[in-house]
């Protein structure tokens, strides 16, 4: 079973945490929580609640076989750490699986890894997928090499398909 890592902070999306959780949880897998500060008590934008194991500055990309970023507000607090930034470069230079939903691109764009691929986000956040190099494409799920995105919270059921689909290789 893989070693999946979620990358949060406050104002995270409910269910774009909570539903791949359980998914890869049940499946077996075993995951991290990683934020800006250990043992830290994050909120979500609708009242869930999750403790951080790790702080990014702790984390290595060698420990975990995916990287997880949930959408909503929280993307834009981990996009501006450095560590974040660290531990998604080194998950990437190993080809190792990054996905992100809704606003979780926005690490991906600040790690610079999506020049040459093809992604899909949050529609606010498009341009912005496009200035990083990626081809933007309006599906509920693209999967690129190791980077799967995704659009929305309705796009969930499609988002878990794919990365679980990988994990269980």
């Amino acid at each position: 079973m893989a070693d999946v890592a979620f990358l949060l902070a406050d104002q995270f999306e409910d269910s774009e945490m909570d539903n791949p959780y359980k998914a890869l949880e049940e499946a077996g897998h075993t995951i991290t929580i990683i934020g800006l500060e250990n043992g830290e008590a994050l909120i979500g934008k609708h009242g869930s609640t999750y403790i951080t194991d790790f702080a990014a500055s702790e984390a290595k990309g060698t420990s975990f076989d995916a990287v997880i970023i949930p959408g909503g507000g929280a993307p834009e607090t981990l996009r501006v750490n450095d560590d974040v930034i660290r531990l998604v470069t080194e998950v990437n230079e190993q080809k190792k699986l990054i996905a992100g939903i809704c606003h979780g691109p926005q690490v991906m764009i600040s790690a610079d890894i999506l020049k040459d691929r093809n992604a899909t986000c949050f529609v606010g956040i498009r341009d912005d997928i496009k200035l990083a190099g990626a081809t933007y494409q309006d599906q509920e799920v693209v999967v690129s090499e190791n980077i799967i995105t995704a659009r929305t919270p309705k796009d969930e059921p499609a988002f878990i398909k794919e990365i679980l689909k990988r994990l269980n290789k």
